[in-house]
């Protein structure tokens, strides 16, 4: 007797979407953090603190992407219905890639700059190993491009929103259901 394929799941799985939004939230944190540091003078404090926090959240993005990243392949990408067009799906995974991407290469990227600048890399009270020799020339253009690629980072994250509202509420697909809390 031929089996029946198993039916494709219509969500995402709890621990892909539990992820999801939270590193929304870890990733919105680390933004505040590098965003308001300018209102703390530099060698106070309160400086050295959101400059931490914003380090460690980064480094706290790099572990959970991985985590993601596992979960999102082993519990697989439930069909959006109906189908959109192939080339916004083929728009949908370039962009999907490159949030992936940056959401690793960022924190790799800060990581590399403290160590290249000398500096402690701190991550929750722990001091993790530089990955580099210091090169304070080197750590100046890997700073450049991190604060260029955060920028485009930003408006990928509101692209990849903008698009998501635009299924739910224009195209009544089920994009944006696949991914919300609850059932």
């Amino acid at each position: 007797m031929p089996r029946t394929p198993p039916t494709p799941p219509t969500r995402y799985s709890q621990l892909s979407v539990l992820l999801h939004w939270l590193m929304l939230a870890v990733i919105a944190l680390t933004v505040f953090f590098v965003e308001t540091r300018i209102f703390f003078e530099r060698g106070t404090p309160e400086r050295a603190f959101f400059r931490a926090a914003h380090f460690s959240l980064g480094l706290l993005v790099l572990a959970l992407v991985g985590v993601r990243l596992i979960a999102r392949l082993r519990g697989g990408t439930p069909p959006i219905v109906p189908a959109p067009p192939r080339l916004q799906t083929a728009l949908a995974h370039a962009a999907h890639a490159a949030l992936y991407l940056i959401m690793f290469g960022m924190p790799l990227a800060g990581w590399f700059i403290l160590s290249l600048r000398g500096d402690p890399i701190p991550f929750f009270g722990l001091q993790l190993p530089p990955l580099a020799a210091p090169d304070e020339a080197l750590a100046k253009v890997i700073r450049g491009w991190h604060g260029d690629i955060g920028r485009v980072f930003y408006g990928l994250v509101g692209l990849h929103a903008a698009a998501a509202l635009f299924h739910h509420y224009k195209l009544g697909d089920n994009t944006l259901r696949r991914m919300l809390p609850g059932r």
